[in-house]
């Protein structure tokens, strides 16, 4: 599709732009560093990825699935379903196969390496959901392409899963506050900011929990769902106990972190 990249690029400013300023109109928590001591190397990591993915990876998500879709390849092509019913059923397993990949990232220490500079910012905000290890970025994508060769979902899917997961990821690390019974009715159709906050909280028990990014079924049915954490939101500290210096935000640093540490410290068994 070669309108793919427009798209998922108008989608990511509107989100971006609408996300930030429902942020600065009625913040959730009160930040320790300001925008511009963080968003430039959350936002600079965001450059670096795309530009890695776009000159590494043979293909995109969506031309594979193009692919595959002519040549009818993939679990979900040998159903005779409803294209309503493969549309969805695409969607579905394909949340489901990023909560196990957030799971796994946890589980084995080697990606916790990785996975733990995206859980290290010293604040929580929409940025947050942005700033993941360019490694990370590597073997997440890989990971999509095996999936989504495996199922061989539509290509509508699999374009509406991208963007989904994008605003999504934005949406539930934003810092901005929902009303209490808005934020619970939510949470039964979508990750809110304050299900996904606990995620980000320095205590290793709530670090392993509300791993979803788009459905919240999965944590809720798996065992790993949380509702509150002890302390509070107001009163949680948002971060790991490892790297807890401001020198930390830098890019450079961000980048250096998984090979300056070991993985010690949250294990998924300490839930």
């Amino acid at each position: 599709m070669s309108d793919e990249p427009i798209i998922r690029l108008v989608a990511f400013l509107c989100v971006l732009a609408a996300l930030s300023a429902w942020e600065l109109r009625a913040p959730r928590r009160r930040l320790q560093f300001g925008r511009m001591r963080r968003w430039p190397s959350n936002l600079g990591l965001v450059l670096l990825n795309g530009a890695l993915v776009r000159l590494l990876a043979p293909i995109s998500a969506v031309g594979l699935a193009a692919l595959l879709e002519e040549r009818q390849w993939g679990l979900l092509a040998l159903l005779e379903l409803q294209p309503w019913l493969r549309l969805v059923l695409a969607l579905v397993l394909l949340d489901l196969a990023i909560y196990l990949q957030h799971v796994l990232f946890h589980a084995i220490p080697a990606l916790w390496r990785l996975h733990r500079m995206h859980h290290a910012d010293l604040d929580f905000d929409l940025t947050t959901g942005l700033r993941f290890h360019p490694i990370e970025i590597l073997l997440s994508f890989a990971l999509k392409l095996f999936v989504v060769a495996a199922l061989g979902p539509p290509v509508l899917a699999v374009l509406l899963f991208e963007v989904i997961l994008n605003a999504t990821s934005m949406f539930n690390h934003a810092n901005g506050r929902l009303p209490d019974r808005l934020d619970a009715a939510f949470r039964w159709l979508v990750v809110t900011p304050d299900m996904h906050r606990l995620h980000h909280s320095v205590q290793p028990a709530e670090t392993n929990s509300n791993f979803g990014f788009n459905l919240p079924w999965w944590d809720r049915l798996l065992g790993t769902y949380r509702a509150e954490p002890v302390g509070g939101h107001a009163g949680m500290t948002v971060g790991l106990s490892q790297f807890r210096e401001p020198s930390e935000l830098g890019l450079w640093r961000l980048l250096t972190q998984p090979f300056r540490a070991p993985p010690t410290g949250y294990p998924l068994g300490q839930r």
